[in-house]
Parts: C-alpha cells; sequence; structure tokens
C-alpha cells in the first residue's frame, strides 16, 4: 500500500464517519480488516510516514496552542486527529500550520475549549491485523523515521506565538 492508497482508506473512512473526525478510526479498521493480511501490514508504513511528516516545531506549537498544551503524547494523539480530518487539512497544516485557522472542527474547538486528539488513530493499522490475524504486526513492519525538532520559540510566549501563529492566535489567545 502506498501513501495514495492509505490516504483513500481515511477518505472513506471519513464517508462511513459521516463528519465524525472520531469515528474515523474505527471505520478505517473496518476497511482494514476487508484487506488480506500483506496488505494490512504494508499499510503501516504510509501511516507513519505522515507522522513523521507532521513532526514539525511548528505544527507541535499548533498543537500547543490549541489544546492547552502538547506533551510528547499530546502531539502524536493531535497528529492522529489530523491524520483522521483528511488528506487536504493535514497537507496544508504541515506546509502552514497557521492554516488550521480556517478549519471548522478548530474553530468549533475554541468555541466550545474542547482538544483536538484523535489517540485512536495511532492504531488502526495494529488493530486491523489483529482482528484478521489474532497476531501483533510482524516486527520490522514499519520504521519510524522522525526529524530532529529543534525548540526555537517558547510556545508559553503569547507574544513568539503570536507571531508564529497569528490565524491560530486570534481563536485562542484573544
Amino acid at each position: 500500500m502506498d501513501r495514495q492508497e492509505f490516504w483513500k482508506v481515511i477518505e472513506d473512512a471519513r464517508l462511513r464517519a459521516g463528519g465524525d473526525v472520531y469515528a474515523v478510526a474505527d471505520h478505517a479498521v473496518e476497511i482494514l480488516v476487508a484487506l488480506s493480511p500483506e496488505e494490512i501490514v504494508r499499510a503501516a508504513q504510509p501511516f507513519w510516514d505522515l507522522m513523521a511528516d507532521s513532526y514539525r516545531e511548528d505544527l507541535w506549537g499548533a498543537a500547543y496552542l490549541i489544546n492547552g498544551g502538547a506533551s510528547d503524547d499530546g502531539f502524536e494523539y493531535f497528529r492522529g486527529w489530523l491524520i483522521a480530518e483528511g488528506r487536504e487539512v493535514f497537507e496544508r497544516a504541515v506546509a502552514a500550520p497557521d492554516t488550521l485557522a480556517t478549519v471548522p472542527a478548530v474553530r468549533a474547538a475554541a468555541a466550545q475549549q474542547e482538544e483536538l486528539e484523535c489517540e485512536e488513530m495511532l492504531g488502526i493499522v495494529w488493530n486491523a491485523h489483529l482482528k484478521v490475524t489474532g497476531r501483533e504486526l510482524p516486527q520490522g513492519a514499519f520504521t519510524i523515521r522522525y526529524p530532529a525538532v529543534g525548540f526555537s520559540w517558547d510556545f508559553e510566549d503569547r507574544a513568539q506565538t503570536r507571531s508564529h501563529l497569528p490565524r491560530l492566535s486570534e481563536l485562542y489567545l484573544d
């Protein structure tokens, strides 16, 4: 499975979820379960490549602002949510995290003071493989290649945050 095929799984899951981003993980597992065990295993690498692509300081800053903090795990769960939002939102956010201010789910979360996380997305391939085979993913099924992230700005400094994420700051700091 390549990245394009993986995104097709996510888009199909999104359609089934009827706008409920948190149900996307369940529907993605359902879709993956229909595949062969080998194809399910091949879905792991595109997922973790997307997680690596989104492992960026500026996106971490956006997650920190949106969720009122973002530990290592919290940032993972935020990126799970971001993948569940679909390819277009994901790619725009990775390229320019401040574009998240235009996403309806982000605007709604800001108004309701809700966090945006979807931990369940991190286990979609694992869970599908377990359902089909009764076994964990095989050793070496995927490699996580996170780049080094240096923190060049203090996420708790409101002025710096406004400088890096002006549109998101309007939603969350004003």
